[in-house]
């Protein structure tokens, strides 16, 4: 397996970096013209400058990544189409965010999460929230992100991991020095490279397995992946797949994939913060626009695991795939870039490169935004200038990611799997957060002990639920799916994705029954301004709302 990049591979990414590199200095520039002193807001949110199109190529980039390209390229080797349902579900996701969410936001001039926190419920709250979403996403966030690039990256090219992990960090501070207005409009050209590079791998698995099998072209070579292996296209597990562990059958559907999605499309600052910016319709669109991104993302990660996993089987790649002497379906992406041809091998490099600098620029900028405005001005000088808000910023942005290259090759990651420990992690406090976000949006009567509840409650709930198993036997549930065996364990285990809706629910009722106390001792809360006209949509976007709609309806039904 060839994992040097040739001339032509070089220069194509050479092509890829001068181009981001002068659009951001462009971009910067015209920005800096235009704003005298360091504006915060502008800095940090692109204040009224991003288009629709920026916010959805933006909102795709950051989300995007390595445990996209590597993790479930690598989950669709070991599960297949399945695990799309992250891709497809966001999608209706984010029109429901788009339609409910973002306007509660810019009504009530939200700007940032612990922002919100604080307007809705009380300081310690928003405090609280804002520490641990820093140490969320730099620990956990960019250190996968970066982890996992640099793993691919060192694959494909042949440089040293740690090379490529410092590389990779500097290029990504590079672009979010700039501020949100260069990292959203780079991030046009992110989604470019990522796609037509995405395409292209997808291209090639496509052709390999139609090639192997005395055929030609890439719908033939479709064709041949759903015959070969049939049970790779399916959506919806039944109890006795090895996989439902991870995708328990129709709680994807009805159950606590909602609560995954709408917590990190919603309630999540990296994301959010894209939209917060403009105004109400250039934000819907915006987030429409990522929506028909998103139903495109699963031909660019899925589809190649599949394709890997189909000639593995028939005896490819079987050294390959090795790593400790077992099979990591994560190796999947990295060893089909390696058998493209020079120049399309260096697309596919910048693509991969594309996918993680966005994504780490994304994440770096919040971690930027959170610490400047909801604790450093707050806690270390109220009296912050704008230009100071700037500066410490930027020095935010540094500092991060040099935490995240020291303590990424410390975690883990790679035993781990790049998609599962993020999944893993975040899915220890997304219920309580969703619950304290959705139940302070729409209804007024919520305390902030009811908020501080289901943020400290929900994540003792989550670890109860997940080591419950090793103190009681649960095979009692077996008969109603919400607990199989274990093959590693043996042990009867509540999966992933149910443990998180049974303590959204918990949390809920706590919520619900803690605010009616205090409310009855005459506990008044900060309730948020929501006028049920916000919510209507204009019409364009509600065309464009159906059809996503149907979309992802036709693609469970063809492959249920």
């Amino acid at each position: 397996m060839n994992n040097i990049l040739s001339t032509p591979d070089y220069l194509v990414f050479l092509v890829y970096f001068v181009i981001v590199a002068t659009y951001g200095i462009w971009v910067y520039n015209k920005k800096r013209s235009k704003v005298a002193g360091g504006d915060s807001k502008d800095y940090f949110l692109a204040e009224g400058s991003l288009t629709w199109w920026a916010i959805g190529a933006s909102l795709i980039a950051s989300n995007i990544s390595a445990e996209q390209f590597i993790g479930m390229s690598g989950s669709g080797f070991k599960m297949g189409l399945a695990i799309a349902t992250y891709e497809w579900m966001a999608a209706i996701t984010l029109i429901i965010v788009a339609v409910f969410f973002i306007p509660v936001y810019l009504k009530n001039k939200i700007f940032t999460m612990p922002q919100f926190l604080h307007k809705r419920y009380n300081g310690t709250v928003a405090m609280i929230m804002a520490v641990f979403w820093l140490a969320l996403y730099v620990v956990v966030n960019l250190t996968s992100i970066l982890y996992l690039g640099a793993l691919a990256v060192s694959s494909i090219s042949g440089f040293s991991l740690e090379f490529c992990m410092y590389a990779i960090a500097i290029f990504a501070v590079i672009i979010t020095l700039g501020g949100m207005k260069v990292i959203g409009y780079t991030d046009v050209i992110q989604v470019f490279f990522l796609i037509l590079g995405g395409l292209a791998t997808t291209y090639l698995a496509l052709s390999l397995v139609s090639e192997h099998y005395g055929s030609d072209g890439v719908l033939n070579g479709y064709a041949i992946m759903t015959d070969k292996a049939s049970e790779h296209f399916e959506m919806i597990f039944a109890k006795d797949n090895e996989n439902y562990l991870d995708l328990p059958g129709l709680s994807v559907l009805i159950g606590g994939m909602w609560i995954v999605n709408l917590n990190y499309w919603g309630c999540n600052q990296y994301i959010t913060q894209r939209a917060l910016g403009a105004d109400l319709k250039t934000a819907r669109n915006g987030i429409l626009f990522a929506a028909f991104l998103k139903l495109l993302m699963p031909v660019i990660v899925v589809l190649p695991g599949i394709a890997a996993y189909v000639l593995w089987k028939d005896g490819h790649f079987q050294a390959e795939m090795l790593q400790g002497g077992e099979v990591n379906p994560d190796r999947a992406y990295p060893v089909l870039l390696n058998l493209l041809p020079s120049g399309l091998k260096g697309l596919s490099f910048a693509a991969l490169t594309a996918a993680v600098v966005a994504s780490l620029a994304g994440k770096a900028n919040s971690v930027a935004t959170i610490f400047s405005l909801d604790i450093y001005q707050k806690v270390f000088n109220k009296t912050a200038s704008e230009r100071q808000l700037v500066n410490t910023g930027k020095i935010t942005i540094i500092v991060s990611m040099i935490l995240a290259v020291l303590i990424a090759p410390h975690l883990g990651i790679d035993k781990k799997g790049g998609f599962q420990y993020i999944q893993e992690y975040t899915g220890f406090v997304s219920p309580g957060i969703f619950a304290m976000f959705i139940l302070g949006f729409f209804w007024k009567k919520t305390t902030s002990n009811a908020a501080l509840f289901a943020t400290i409650g929900g994540f003792l709930l989550s670890v109860f639920f997940k080591f419950l198993p090793n103190f009681a036997d649960l095979s009692f549930l077996n008969t109603t799916g919400f607990a199989v065996v274990n093959p590693a364990s043996g042990l009867y285990e509540i999966p992933f994705l149910d443990r998180m809706g049974f303590v959204f629910i918990i949390c809920i009722v706590g919520m619900y029954i803690i605010s009616k106390i205090e409310n009855a001792k005459g506990v008044v809360p900060n309730g948020l301004e929501v006028d049920t006209k916000m919510f209507k949509a204009h019409p364009g976007f509600v065309v464009g709302a159906l059809i996503v709609a149907l979309a992802t309806a036709a693609l469970y039904i063809m492959y249920w």
